[in-house]
C-alpha cells in the first residue's frame, strides 16, 4: 500500500513549485497566492515582475529537483492569528495576510514548512521533499485573476501535472499530445471551418464548410424530431424583464444575461427558450388529448460569460441548442422520459459516442417549489430510469433551480467525458404561468414540463464531436466528400468534369482539383484538409471507366467501377437516415 495518496504528493509538490520559483528568482519579490491539487496534477498563482517562459519553466523544474535530492524535512506549525499574520506581512506576502483575515475566528492557522520556505496551508504533506517523486512536468502559464474576480489584480498561473512514476507521467503527456493535435480551436482554423474575432468576444464566424457541417447537424436533428412527433417553432430573441421575473430567471440567472432599455422599458435578450414556450401553450387551450405536446426550437440564445472563461466553441456568449419543450400529464412522465432516452441515445449511436454515462441530478439549495414537489418530480425521474434499466448515478445538489435533472455525458475518442443531452422535468413553470388542460371528466389539472436536449449547445457539440473525430467528418457530415484529380488536366481533364457533375448531380459533395500543382503536393493538401476520399482519373481510369480512390488516413489506393463509386458513396450518405421507431 502507497505511504501517501496522489492528493498529498500533488499537494506537496505544489509547495515545492513556490520554493523554487523564490530559488530561480531571488531578487525578485514575488507574493504567492494560492496553490490546489488539481485534475492530474496542481498549480500555483504567483504575482511576480517577470514574465515567465517555458525557459523559465525548465529552470524552475530543475530547481525542483534539486529541492528533492536535499531531502529537507517538511514540518508542520500551528501560528496564531496575530502571528501568522505578522510573519507574512515581513515576508511581503499580502495575498497570504488577506487568506488569514478570510479564516473564521478561533479556526487553527497551520502552516508547513521546508528549509527556507514556509506556506500558509491545511496539509497534509509528505514527510521531506526527498519522498516527492520526479514524476512532475511544469506545462504552461496562464493569467488568472486573485480569487477569482474579475476587478482584482492578474496573476500568473503555472500549470503542472504530477504521478506516481515516470511511466504514468508519460502516458499523461502522450494523452496531452494527442488532445493537443484535436484542439477543436487549432482544427478548426486549419480546415476553414470557423474563427473568432476581436469585435464579437465569444462569437463564432463560421466559414462555408462550418455553416455546412453546423446545418447538417440541425437537419439530423429534424430527422429525428419528425419520428418522435416533434412540432418546431420560433420565437423572439428580445423580450420584456417582465417575462424573466415571471419565470424566476431574473431572480436567479440575472447575472449571465444581457439587458437593453427599448422605449424606457428593460429588455433582456433571451438566454434559454423555456419562457417563451410557456407563453406559446398560455395563448391556447389543450385537452388531455392533445398531449403530449412537444415544442423544439432553434433559436439563438445569448448568455454572458466572463472572459477568462470564453474557450473556443465550448464556452461561447452565444449559441443554439437543439432545445424542446414538452408538455405532458404526471401519469404520462414515465413513458415520455423513456422515449426520450431512446433518442438520445439513437443520436449518440449515430455520432460514434459509445461510452454513455447518465447521471440524475436532484434539487439544489437555492431552489424554486417546495420540497413536497421536489420529491415528486426526483422519484419520478429516478422510477423513469429504474424502469429503462439504464444504469445511472446520482448527483446531489445538482439539478436545476426549477427541477431535477438527467444529465448524459459521452466519452470521445481519447477517454474525456463531456456532458451532452439533458432532461429536466419542471413542476415550477407551469404554475409560475398558470398552465392548464381539460381533463378527461372536463375538470382542469396543471401540466408538467419537460426540458430537453439531444446534443445541448450546437456550438458546444461541434467542438466536441471536432475533437472526437480529430477533424476526420464521416462521409455524410462532410463538407467535402470527395476530390477528384485529374492526372493530366489537357488528357483527362475532360473526364474528370464530367465525372464531377454526375457525382453532383447525384447529390454528392465532390470537388475537382485542376492546380497545376504535382499530384504529390495535391495528395498532401486533400490529406491535410481530411477530405474522406481522392479519386484520380488516369489513362487506365479512363479506358476502363473506373477511378483510383485513396481513403483517408490511408496509404494504399485501390480501384472502383465509377457504378462501384456511386452506389458505396450511397450507402455511406444514407446514415443520415435515422430508422423509423414501431
Amino acid at each position: 500500500m502507497a505511504k501517501y495518496d496522489l492528493d498529498t504528493i500533488r499537494h506537496s509538490s505544489a509547495h515545492l513549485m513556490a520554493q523554487a520559483i523564490s530559488r530561480v528568482f531571488p531578487n525578485e519579490t514575488i507574493q504567492f497566492g494560492v496553490g490546489p491539487v488539481i485534475d492530474h496534477g496542481f498549480y500555483y498563482d504567483v504575482d511576480m515582475e517577470t514574465k515567465l517562459t517555458d525557459e523559465h519553466l525548465t529552470l524552475i523544474e530543475d530547481e525542483m529537483k534539486k529541492i528533492i535530492k536535499e531531502k529537507l524535512p517538511i514540518e508542520r506549525t500551528v501560528l496564531s492569528r496575530d502571528k501568522a499574520i505578522e510573519h507574512f506581512n515581513n515576508d511581503g506576502q499580502e495575498l497570504k495576510v488577506e487568506l488569514i483575515q478570510a479564516i473564521p475566528e478561533g479556526e487553527e492557522i497551520g502552516c508547513y514548512g521546508q528549509g527556507e520556505f514556509l506556506d500558509l496551508c491545511r496539509g497534509p504533506h509528505v514527510e521531506n521533499t526527498g519522498e516527492i517523486p520526479t514524476s512532475f512536468k511544469l506545462l504552461s502559464v496562464a493569467g488568472a485573476y486573485w480569487r477569482g474576480d474579475e476587478n482584482r489584480k492578474m496573476l500568473q498561473r503555472v500549470y503542472a501535472v504530477g504521478f506516481r512514476d515516470r511511466k504514468e507521467l508519460k502516458a499523461h503527456l502522450n494523452f496531452l499530445e494527442e488532445a493537443k493535435k484535436r484542439d477543436h480551436r487549432k482544427l478548426g482554423k486549419e480546415l476553414g471551418l470557423f474563427h473568432f474575432e476581436k469585435v464579437s468576444p465569444g462569437a463564432p464566424f463560421f466559414m462555408p464548410k462550418g455553416a455546412f457541417v453546423y446545418n447538417q447537424l440541425i437537419e439530423y436533428i429534424r430527422k429525428l424530431y419528425r419520428i418522435y412527433d416533434y412540432d418546431e417553432v420560433i420565437t423572439p430573441q428580445v423580450l420584456d424583464s417582465d417575462l424573466w421575473h415571471t419565470s424566476g430567471h431574473y431572480e436567479h440567472y440575472k447575472e449571465n444575461m444581457f439587458f437593453s432599455k427599448i422605449d424606457e422599458q428593460e429588455y433582456a435578450v433571451k438566454p434559454m427558450n423555456c419562457p417563451c414556450h410557456m407563453l406559446m401553450y398560455a395563448h391556447y387551450k389543450y385537452s388531455y388529448r392533445d398531449l403530449p405536446l412537444r415544442y423544439a426550437d432553434f433559436g439563438r440564445l445569448h448568455r454572458y460569460e466572463k472572459a477568462g472563461a470564453l474557450a473556443g466553441l465550448t464556452r461561447v456568449r452565444t449559441f443554439c441548442q437543439d432545445d424542446a419543450h414538452i408538455f405532458l400529464a404526471l401519469d404520462q412522465i414515465q413513458d415520455e422520459i423513456t422515449k426520450t432516452m431512446n433518442m438520445i441515445l439513437t443520436a449518440y449511436e449515430m455520432f460514434d459516442f459509445k461510452n454513455v454515462r447518465i447521471n440524475l441530478s436532484t434539487r439544489p439549495e437555492k431552489k424554486s417549489g417546495s420540497d413536497e414537489e421536489w420529491d415528486i418530480a426526483e422519484n419520478a425521474l429516478m422510477e423513469s430510469l429504474k424502469s429503462s434499466g439504464h444504469e445511472f448515478h446520482i448527483k446531489e445538489g445538482d439539478g436545476a433551480f426549477y427541477g431535477p435533472k438527467i444529465d448524459i455525458d459521452v466519452a470521445d475518442a481519447i477517454g474525456r467525458f463531456h456532458q451532452l443531452g439533458t432532461i429536466q422535468l419542471d413542476f415550477q413553470l407551469p404554475q409560475r404561468f398558470n398552465l392548464k388542460f381539460t381533463t378527461s371528466d372536463g375538470g382542469e389539472e396543471r401540466p408538467v414540463v419537460i426540458h430537453r436536449a439531444l446534443l445541448g449547445s450546437l456550438e458546444r457539440f461541434f467542438g466536441v464531436y471536432l475533437e472526437h473525430v480529430g477533424g476526420a467528418f464521416p462521409f455524410w457530415l462532410a463538407p467535402d466528400q470527395a476530390t477528384i484529380v485529374p492526372v493530366n488536366m489537357d488528357i483527362h481533364g475532360d473526364h474528370a468534369k464530367k465525372l464531377q457533375k454526375k457525382l453532383f448531380n447525384l447529390g454528392f459533395r465532390v470537388k475537382l482539383d485542376d492546380r497545376n500543382e504535382s499530384m504529390g503536393y495535391k495528395t498532401r493538401q486533400i490529406q491535410q484538409a481530411k477530405v474522406p476520399f481522392m479519386i484520380v482519373i488516369g489513362d487506365r481510369e479512363m479506358e476502363n471507366n473506373s477511378v483510383s480512390v485513396r481513403k483517408y488516413g490511408e496509404k494504399k489506393s485501390f480501384t472502383w467501377t465509377e457504378e462501384e463509386m456511386i452506389e458505396k458513396f450511397s450507402v455511406l450518405d444514407a446514415v443520415k437516415e435515422p430508422a423509423n421507431i414501431n
